[in-house]
């Protein structure tokens, strides 16, 4: 198992001590570190500034989203990334939620899987580089049939360091997942917890079977996002998860469209996901965190001492996960390193 760092997106402003933290973790000997973008700071730039200061690890989106960029336009930037770090760019991309497509870039969400793989069949002619691009999808019209009428198929002026520069898709439903097997070269899962493995790997395995025989799945990579807290105290530990929780399922997502919620939901907590949802958006943020039982935390976060961690994390070995991706200062990534590596 390899072990990534994710930096995520900023807060109120950019945080301090980011350069530092991404050049020990290329010096522990993380595989990876990875940027999120949801409406204020952006996914790509970061990864240009860190990766002029690192030689070796891997610079991943998790993830850049769809409607913050045409396929021509993420194409470019990941074609310009690569280049400027020598081959170690990962273009990890997904369709976000409604609140945010239509809200911050003012674009319609429905038909998210179609619109995905029409956007990733772009991105990937213009990687191949075989020819002029066009297309003519229900989402992506290439050139565009309007306007001046005199859209023209153009090929990239630049030769692309890697035709086969690797895609990854951030899913969580299971028609999401079996897309990601069947387009991508790897999966980001959001909350993922050892008890929903054998519903994951049969979805993953219908996407590997509608890709045809003669792709090697050992290759594709699950990329999981995972909640580390090492404290003596497991309550402690506990609590520093709790906050996430109670956002992502009380206020990331409308009431009957969250995606977040429903992974909890399909890990059998449908009624504490209705008591969060119902505090959260009460205004009651402390009684959702509250509400939130340990079980449900211990399903998709590792906390507490570091013996209970290292039992705790042979459960995830077991799974269909490939890296484990968290965060944390230059020390707890160290006692990381030295868990996981």
């Amino acid at each position: 198992m390899k072990l990534g760092l994710q930096m995520g997106y900023w807060g109120s402003k950019a945080p301090s001590g980011a350069l530092e933290l991404v050049k020990e973790a290329e010096a522990l000997g993380y595989d990876s570190v990875w940027t999120a973008e949801a409406y204020g700071s952006d996914a790509l730039t970061p990864l240009a500034w860190w990766g002029s200061h690192t030689s070796k690890i891997k610079l991943g989106t998790a993830i850049m989203q769809l409607s913050a960029r045409t396929p021509t336009a993420a194409a470019m930037a990941a074609i310009t990334l690569d280049y400027l770090s020598d081959g170690r760019f990962i273009m990890g991309v997904g369709a976000s939620g409604p609140q945010v497509v239509e809200g911050w870039y003012g674009a319609p969400y429905p038909k998210p899987l179609a619109r995905t793989k029409e956007y990733v069949e772009i991105v990937r002619s213009v990687l191949r580089r075989e020819g002029p691009v066009s297309y003519d999808g229900e989402f992506y019209q290439l050139p565009y049939g309007g306007g001046e009428g005199l859209g023209k198929a153009l090929k990239s002026t630049v030769h692309p360091l890697r035709g086969d520069l690797p895609i990854f898709l951030a899913a969580e439903g299971p028609k999401n997942v079996s897309l990601a097997a069947q387009i991508a070269d790897g999966w980001f899962p959001f909350w993922f917890s050892p008890k929903s493995n054998d519903f994951y790997s049969l979805a993953l395995q219908d996407g590997f079977k509608a890709r045809g025989e003669a792709y090697d799945s050992s290759k594709f990579e699950v990329i999981c996002p995972m909640p580390i807290v090492i404290n003596d105290d497991i309550e402690k530990a506990a609590d520093a998860i709790r906050p996430m929780i109670a956002l992502y399922i009380g206020g990331m997502g409308a009431k009957a469209k969250n995606f977040h919620a429903d992974v909890f939901v399909r890990m059998g907590y449908e009624a504490e996901c209705a008591r969060i949802q119902d505090l959260f958006l009460a205004g009651a943020k402390g009684e959702a965190m509250a509400s939130i039982p340990m079980t449900m935390i211990e399903d998709v976060a590792l906390i507490g001492p570091k013996d209970k961690i290292r039992h705790d994390l042979e459960r995830w070995k077991e799974t269909v996960i490939t890296t484990v991706v968290t965060g944390g200062d230059i020390d707890s990534l160290r006692t990381l390193a030295e868990l996981i590596l």
